[in-house]
């Protein structure tokens, strides 16, 4: 973008653009709450076309940026600090939110994503809910233009001197993880602004019943699934980039990312009961807030420069104190409006101490419980420091020793909960087929150790007991739903979409659970030193080093390794390779099995230097080398892992999010009008209990 007329005006346009937003989301905030005020529907309705318009604006910032990075321009300084004319094109666009003020400027993007999102598909609801909406979106909005424009500028230039070349963008990010980690991320992050602003709207009204319930669940399901993938991203993106072998660390971003998710897995839950039942209506409305409050304390967290990470960016105070006051505004200003209006929205209803509403009540309690203990974990040594009582950490053993436990009770819990019928269940109709799940639960938990020759570990039986457990209760809850008089293929088709939903979510739940097991306690890593023609054998496995090549690539140097995986002649006890199907592994003893090039990257740009693993995957075993440092003579230290089951924690999130997605794509949402949805709130009412559909 820099000719030999001068500096083309492309960060010009993208900041005035960005003013733009600005302005029309204080019109969003303030013209149609005034509508609902004043009972004036022109106003009311003003909400839907000035947030097609902050779109718009939004959009055409972010390109402008985008343009900036292809375009190398260096005047502006957010693109000399995070790119070089030698970086990949497709990393150009990646570095876009590579670093702070460009990610926050995504943030804002998604979030006028979703705001259009709700103006384009809410013409079935109250236009007054509507207006309400999109006025507390506009208020966030507001919130984070200001933060943008004022202390983190993306389009602030170096002129009248600016470099010819810049810094480059940080080889951590330059992966294809990032390009799809973040956006994704984010998705699920802003997304549960929609949730919160439908709770600040349902206080604002003084209104909430199964209809707003029903509205509100497709938005929450959405974002749920948008930040299951991310989180299972970012696990995945550590995992190989990282060349520390692990797939998570309790690191506090990491922690930042997975606060949300548990609330928001609750508010799923809870949203369930309010529009069967018309229960936990204010428990409700808090969860929502949570959810979104919690995303906005990861913003925190991240930003604000509080904690050192890989995963954080680099910030000064100043901006720290921004989002702080704005996290005040926007949590105490909901939870001062939630102590006003929320004892007017409660109702209550008797149901038994064995009901799907008990089930739900206990899952969402051991949800915010764990919840709870990681904000705990995460926010301790930040308070200590300010505090003067030194530096404290707090490592994986605190997280794993509360938080292992909580997750096992939950997947008890909510096994049966889901098949479990509303108000009141006959006991005996329960217990009958617990013991026998328990029985069989516990046969497969011993027989799977067996068959994969692991050594007995209670904790991991416990783990696949409890997976067992959940499996068993979804086939059984399915089998006996699907059956009608026609046959079980037609009965199946009456089932919902959001049913199928659920019981794929809690199939990958168990899924995870068993990946985790597995990957952690029968894992085998080694740090060793090797020379050209050394082996070693590890897990039933022979790696031959083969020495270390010079290879360029487009931005930097790579030392890359070679090392030959056979098989081992001798099977040892921990051999865990019975029943592995790897990517080219074609036969048995002493035969080849694959060969692994892991890399040593040194970037010419910022002379760093990165680790670059490389992995043989397969769905039951992965085997994972790392590249090490150079030692005495042609020697190198090498990082070998042999992870059992690893990928089973990622395709468990991948079925969890899938299962999101099928139950917003439910029919019942998308037929829903405003009439059918009073019908049935006042049929509900009448009959004292909630809005049921077929074996949801």
């Amino acid at each position: 973008m820099i000719t030999e007329l001068g500096v083309l005006p492309t960060a010009e346009f993208g900041h005035f653009a960005l003013i733009l937003a600005l302005c029309l989301a204080i019109a969003q905030a303030i013209v149609p709450i005034l509508g609902t005020l004043f009972n004036n529907r022109l106003w009311m309705a003003s909400a839907r076309p000035i947030a097609c318009g902050q779109f718009v604006f939004v959009a055409a910032s972010f390109i402008c940026l985008v343009a900036l990075f292809l375009g190398d321009d260096f005047s502006v300084r957010y693109v000399a600090d995070n790119s070089n004319t030698n970086l990949p094109g497709h990393f150009k666009i990646s570095a876009v939110w590579a670093a702070h003020e460009g990610s926050l400027l995504l943030w804002v993007l998604i979030l006028s994503t979703w705001t259009l999102a709700v103006a384009m598909f809410s013409r079935t609801l109250p236009l007054d809910m509507v207006a309400r909406v999109l006025a507390v979106l506009g208020l966030v909005a507001i919130g984070f233009y200001l933060f943008l424009l004022l202390t983190s500028n993306p389009f602030e230039r170096l002129l009248p001197f600016f470099p010819g070349e810049g810094k480059d963008l940080n080889p951590l990010l330059q992966d294809v993880g990032l390009i799809i980690h973040p956006p994704i991320l984010y998705m699920g992050y802003v997304g549960f602004s929609v949730a919160f602003a439908f709770a600040v709207a349902a206080l604002m009204a003084g209104r909430m019943d199964a209809a707003w319930a029903r509205w509100t669940r497709p938005w929450t399901n959405a974002a749920w699934a948008f930040l299951t993938v991310g989180i299972a991203l970012g696990s995945w993106w550590a995992y190989y980039e990282l060349g520390w072998g692990g797939w998570w660390f309790w690191d506090p971003v990491e922690n930042a990312s997975f606060m949300p998710w548990l609330a928001g897995t609750a508010l799923i839950h809870s949203l369930a009961v309010a529009e069967k039942r018309g229960l936990f209506r204010s428990w409700t409305l808090l969860l929502a807030i949570l959810s979104f409050s919690l995303s906005l304390l990861g913003t925190f967290l991240v930003r604000s420069g509080v904690l050192t990470s890989v995963h954080a960016f680099a910030a000064d105070p100043a901006r720290g104190i921004f989002i702080l006051m704005f996290l005040a505004m926007v949590i105490g200003g909901s939870l001062l409006l939630f102590a006003l209006r929320g004892p007017t929205i409660a109702r209550t209803a008797s149901f038994g101490w064995v009901s799907r509403e008990t089930f739900l009540l206990g899952n969402n309690v051991l949800l915010i419980v764990a919840m709870a203990f990681i904000l705990l974990g995460t926010l301790y040594p930040l308070v200590a420091d300010m505090a003067g009582w030194g530096k404290i950490s707090v490592g994986p053993p605190y997280f794993n020793l509360f938080f292992v436990p909580l997750v096992l009770v939950l997947g008890v819990f909510m096994a049966p909960g889901s098949t479990t019928r509303w108000k009141s269940h006959a006991t005996d109709t329960l217990i009958r087929p617990a013991l026998g799940i328990i029985a069989g639960s516990m046969l497969i938990a011993a027989g799977a150790l067996f068959l994969l020759a692991y050594p007995f570990n209670l904790l991991v039986f416990v783990a696949l007991t409890v997976s067992a457990w959940i499996l068993l209760w979804s086939c059984r809850d399915w089998w006996q739903k699907s059956a009608s008089s026609q046959g079980r293929l037609l009965g199946a088709k009456r089932l919902r979409g959001s049913y199928y939903g659920m019981l794929l979510a809690h199939i990958g739940v168990a899924v995870t659970i068993i990946g985790v097991a597995l990957t952690s306690t029968y894992s085998d890593e080694r740090d060793i030193r090797l020379s050209p023609g050394g082996q070693v054998s590890i897990a039933g496995y022979d790696f031959l080093f083969k020495g270390v090549v010079d290879i360029p690539g487009p931005n930097y140097m790579a030392r890359t390794g070679r090392i030959d995986v056979s098989r081992s002649d001798v099977p040892r006890n921990n051999d865990l390779s019975r029943s592995d199907v790897s990517r080219s592994d074609v036969s048995r003893n002493n035969a080849p099995v694959t060969t692994l090039q892991p890399e040593k990257r040194y970037y010419t740009a910022g002379g760093q230097v990165m680790t670059e693993a490389d992995i043989d995957g397969g769905f039951t075993k992965d085997i994972y080398v790392a590249l090490g440092e150079p030692l005495a003579g042609d020697a190198w230290s090498l990082r070998i892992y042999v992870k059992p089951f690893v990928r089973w924690i990622w395709l468990g999130a991948l079925m969890m999010a899938m299962g999101g997605v099928i139950a917003v794509l439910d029919k019942r949402y998308r037929r829903l009008t405003v009439r059918a949805a009073q019908a049935d709130t006042s049929a509900a009412l009448k009959e004292g209990v909630g809005v049921s559909f077929d074996a949801d």
